[in-house]
């Protein structure tokens, strides 16, 4: 599919994280291996990854490597391949526009197949029992490139998405992450480095705390309702760690 196309355009969902970005890394990387043009649809103004994409774009390999959903729909053409990384719903790509645009569709995920899902795509690689999407483009990646033609910052990409995902490798964790990630750090991946992109600024972190401190136990379900309005991101995070309190079942934060 890579070498019968002019170029290829990878994108995730909305609010793309480190496992969408990574999974897209890992596409860019066969790309380049096939000798074509690849490069990652992205809004870079509602992205939790910004810091991975950076510290890539801080490299002059990496400088063009992201666009936005307007140059895309520009640079697409007939031959152009589309591959949709860490969903499987039209609904939350990052462009439905460019989706809709695209005749030749790609989907690597690893969510279950939802009611609503990308028809019609010449390639569908769906791994539920896969933790995440970086873990699939790591698999893939050992069948059809060399190790060599993967940088470290790369590998340091795909690996940051399994941590994520993974929540350090505690929760959806089999033999095949662990391998995937015995991989990448095999080519070169610092978890140093990647411990950093998972970290959080001082502000955000003074936010997210504050979201805890207003959190109530009802019956096992952890409630968090600010009454001021919050980040998304940061909610979130709140939110999966109001799961650690004892007893707890679910959690849920709640703001204007």
């Amino acid at each position: 599919l890579i070498v019968d196309s002019s170029m290829v355009l990878v994108m995730g969902h909305k609010f793309a994280d480190l496992d969408a970005v990574g999974a897209a890394i890992g596409v860019c990387c066969a790309a380049r291996e096939k000798h074509v043009k690849a490069q990652i649809v992205i809004d870079k103004t509602e992205c939790p990854a910004m810091p991975l994409i950076e510290k890539l774009e801080g490299e002059e390999a990496f400088k063009n490597l992201f666009i936005t959903e307007r140059d895309a729909m520009v640079k697409a053409d007939s031959r152009t391949l589309l591959v949709v990384v860490d969903t499987n719903r039209p609904d939350q790509v990052q462009s439905e526009a460019l989706l809709q645009a695209c005749n030749r569709v790609a989907v690597i995920d690893h969510h279950r197949r939802s009611a609503s899902y990308i028809e019609d795509a010449v390639l569908t690689f769906l791994e539920p029992s896969a933790s995440s999407a970086s873990e699939l483009m790591s698999e893939i990646l050992q069948e059809i490139v060399s190790k060599d033609a993967i940088s470290k910052l790369e590998a340091e990409a795909i690996l940051s998405g399994i941590v994520l995902d993974t929540k350090n490798f505690t929760l959806r964790t089999g033999e095949r992450t662990f391998e995937a990630a015995a991989f990448l750090r095999r080519v070169g991946a610092d978890t140093t480095v990647v411990k950093r992109l998972l970290q959080n600024n001082m502000e955000n972190n003074v936010q997210k705390y504050g979201i805890m401190q207003c959190a109530k136990n009802y019956r096992g379900i952890i409630i968090a309702a600010p009454e001021q309005p919050q980040d998304r991101i940061v909610s979130a995070q709140a939110a999966d760690e109001l799961l650690n309190i004892a007893g707890a079942e679910a959690s849920v934060v709640i703001y204007p």
